[in-house]
């Protein structure tokens, strides 16, 4: 690249120097450059420094003539000449030279040819690991609504190649949202965005380029690799995953997926939940009408025994029950006792069991 360079600063700029300029980006694209080796050869080409920007990432790249590289906010105010750089038809950046007097004949060629690049390669090498993306290209990607182009137009602008399959997770935190993405994606290139109080996170399983961002929000979605990763999150963060590759749809089973995370289970994957994902169809009237949900919502004004519900329903052991709560099995005996009296439910058969698992769950579905 530096001798092609080298050759074509040396050719008459007035007889065919735009087409040679155009052959030059060319070849760089060809041979899949990244964006600092577009930065260092347009310098070397332009003779001055040449600066990349990236408005989702906040990313600069900015080459000296020399090649090294010279980092600095960008675009500067030394900048001689500028240009957008757009895919789809909407802005994703600048590209500038810093050159000392006038601008050279061929520099707005040039300009134009590295915006060209520097566009195909957003595109082909896909979003930062974590970082916040436009609020309305996350919705368009998970929205129902959204035709199939549009939703693909959508994927591509934030970054994700059109034949990586991207599932979705809902997510309730007060911690800034790149963080929760970054923990349910360790690893992993990663898009966040607030939106309408919920947050929505979209990933990829092949690591690209890297960038970070901060958002705070209540409920979030995010997207994960596919490899069911060991999830790891702070107290108090509650994850719901998505089982289709369908992006649209898996939006909708993570957020059925999170109605039925809790503190025992803060990650519940709609692939595990089978047909109890049924139970958040069901409306609402209907449940807090049933008599077994009914008597769920009266015991759990007693928070020891909707604790050692729970652990029964989870563990099906008495002493599991014990070992899980920190208590002598005696005492979860005796608990639990009660609990089937207030209930009406015989927790010692696996049919009661069952049926007070159920009627718990679908009262927690209500609770939510």
């Amino acid at each position: 690249m530096e001798a092609l360079a080298a050759r074509l600063s040396q050719l008459d700029a007035h007889a065919e120097g735009a087409i040679r300029v155009v052959a030059f980006y060319d070849t760089l694209m060809r041979r899949r450059v990244d964006l600092p080796a577009l930065a260092r050869s347009s310098a070397g080409l332009a003779e001055c420094v040449a600066g990349v920007r990236l408005h989702g990432t906040g990313r600069v790249v900015r080459a000296s003539p020399d090649g090294a590289d010279a980092p600095a906010p960008a675009p500067p105010a030394s900048a001689s000449t500028a240009a957008p750089i757009t895919l789809d038809e909407e802005e994703i950046g600048t590209v500038w030279l810093e050159r000392p007097g006038p601008p050279h004949p061929l520099d707005e060629v040039l300009l134009d040819r590295l915006a060209i690049a520097v566009a195909a390669v957003v595109e082909r090498y896909g979003p930062a690991r974590t970082t916040m993306a436009d609020p309305a290209l996350v919705e368009l990607a998970v929205s129902s609504d959204c035709d199939e182009a549009g939703r693909a137009r959508a994927l591509r602008l934030l970054g994700f190649a059109a034949d990586l399959p991207v599932r979705v997770a809902a997510v309730r935190s007060e911690l800034p949202l790149d963080r929760v993405a970054g923990l349910l994606c360790p690893g992993r290139p990663v898009k966040a965005a607030p939106l309408a109080g919920v947050g929505v996170v979209l990933a990829t399983t092949i690591a690209t380029a890297t960038a970070t961002g901060t958002a705070t929000a209540r409920t979030t979605a995010t997207a994960v690799p596919l490899d069911r990763p060991a999830v790891r999150l702070p107290a108090g963060v509650r994850a719901g995953i998505g089982a289709s590759d369908e992006p649209a749809r898996s939006w909708r089973e993570a957020r059925t997926a999170l109605r039925f995370a809790s503190a025992r289970q803060p990650v519940v994957r709609h692939a595990d939940l089978g047909a109890l994902a049924l139970l958040a169809e069901i409306p609402e009237d209907a449940a807090r009408a049933n008599c077994d949900v009914a008597a769920i919502a009266r015991m759990a004004r007693n928070p020891e025994d909707l604790e050692t519900l729970d652990a029964f329903c989870a563990t099906g052991s008495l002493r599991r029950a014990a070992d899980r709560l920190h208590l002598h099995h005696s005492s979860v005996a005796r608990r639990l006792e009660q609990i089937t009296k207030s209930l009406g439910i015989e927790l010692t058969q696996p049919a009661g069991l069952m049926r007070a698992g159920l009627a718990l769950t679908a009262w927690r579905l209500l609770d939510d």
